[in-house]
């Protein structure tokens, strides 16, 4: 039997049908608590300006009171398009709710966001661009190493390498929710010397992402101190000719921290108004910290090996960052996921991730390895430039 052909098909929409926009629709009335008073009309796909339009119904009064605008392509929720949360709670009140969007917008009003857990395939520069604006609460990243092994020589000079992270921190920025957080792992980089005549060169990577940070509109808030086990970083090489002889001059000691860079991006409101401020207060009382934290800024935590990628950092390291700078139920993003340690940790704790990677081995670890995190629940995570999950036949 021949499947027939749509505009939606055509187009080569993510969203393809009427069932695949209640779907999403459905998410967005989840994350407004309004699933149980509305429903939804007929969707109906605009093919003028590739969207779909999900009409929004009263379940008691069955009148339309909104509706709900999904991007065809990439299945994401239009905001501004769509009908805010707090007019539709009006209209199902029958309350006046004409003013509701200017004062939302004046008084700064928290939003939560409505993006599902998305794995993408791709640069990420580019990929941020097709993200909403400030639908991302979190970022935790570590960027490649600058050239500090063989795996890692794609950029031709340190400048061309620096000028691609200030890209993708530029256009973190407007994904970035305000008030929000963008914490970096970043380290020194040590470029071995091409010959017994050269010497090597250490890079103090750290000191220049930091001004890339300040000139790109964030406020410095901290620096960690990762600090690994002793002996853990013995395998650079670093002081094993001070150790042999002792002399002078030639005393480099072996690293074992690394940077935990946190930035904010910069608003006039105090870090408390993003607590203040939260719509829901019991997400705010449950994703209250232990007492069992960090009390200073040097973490102990013990490195992370695995052969299917040569630098990931713990999944520990991931869960204190989405523990201190979220709340449960955000999204935390993560553009350079590697094999996705981030949505790892962000599932383990409640939130919801965003992984962007370029390297098609990788993506196809993440895609595997999501099915361990959220079981048959995976088949919904949106997928972009990468094929979607199937769950369904999986044993759990």
């Amino acid at each position: 039997m021949l499947t027939k052909s749509t505009i939606a098909t055509k187009r080569k929409y993510n969203v393809l049908n009427v069932k695949s926009a209640k779907k999403v629709a459905s998410f967005w009335l989840e994350r407004a608590k309004l699933e149980n008073a509305i429903g939804f009309g007929l969707p109906e796909v605009d093919d003028r300006y590739h969207i779909w339009r999900v009409p929004l119904v009263g379940k008691t009064s069955h009148e339309r009171v909104g509706e709900v605008v999904i991007d065809a392509y990439t299945s994401l929720i239009v905001e501004d398009k769509s009908t805010n949360p707090e007019v539709l709670e009006s209209r199902l009140l029958g309350r006046n709710s004409h003013k509701k969007t200017g004062v939302r917008k004046q008084n700064g009003t928290y939003v939560l966001s409505s993006l599902r857990n998305t794995i993408a395939q791709g640069d990420s520069e580019e990929l941020l661009q097709e993200l909403p604006a400030g639908s991302v609460n979190l970022i935790f990243t570590s960027p490649p190493y600058y050239n500090a092994r063989p795996e890692y020589t794609d950029y031709v000079t340190y400048e061309e390498y620096l000028l691609k992270i200030r890209k993708i921190i530029q256009n973190a920025h407007r994904v970035l929710a305000e008030g929000c957080f963008f914490v970096m792992n970043i380290s020194p980089v040590l470029v071995r010397r091409a010959s017994r005549s050269e010497a090597s060169r250490r890079i103090a990577v750290p000191f220049d992402m930091h001004k890339l940070f300040i000139e790109e509109g964030y406020d410095f808030i901290d620096d960690i101190i990762w600090e690994k086990p002793e002996g853990a970083g013995w395998a650079t090489g670093r002081g094993r000719r001070f150790a042999a002889d002792r002399n002078p001059l030639q005393y480099k000691p072996v690293p074992v921290t690394e940077y935990i860079l946190v930035y904010r991006k910069h608003t006039d409101k105090l870090i408390d108004w993003n607590i203040r401020a939260h719509p829901d207060k019991e997400i705010v009382k449950a994703s209250r910290v232990a007492d069992d934290y960090d009390r200073t800024n040097i973490w102990k935590i013990t490195p992370s090996h695995d052969q299917r990628h040569p630098a990931i950092f713990p999944v520990e390291l991931a869960e204190k960052v989405i523990k201190y700078y979220s709340f449960k139920g955000d999204v935390v993003l993560d553009p350079f996921a590697g094999i996705g340690t981030v949505g790892k940790a962000a599932v383990k704790l409640n939130r919801r991730f965003v992984l962007l990677e370029q390297n098609p081995k990788y993506v196809s670890i993440i895609r595997e390895e999501a099915k361990t995190w959220l079981g048959k629940e995976a088949k919904q995570i949106h997928t972009i430039n990468c094929a979607p999950i199937d769950a369904d036949n999986m044993l759990f």
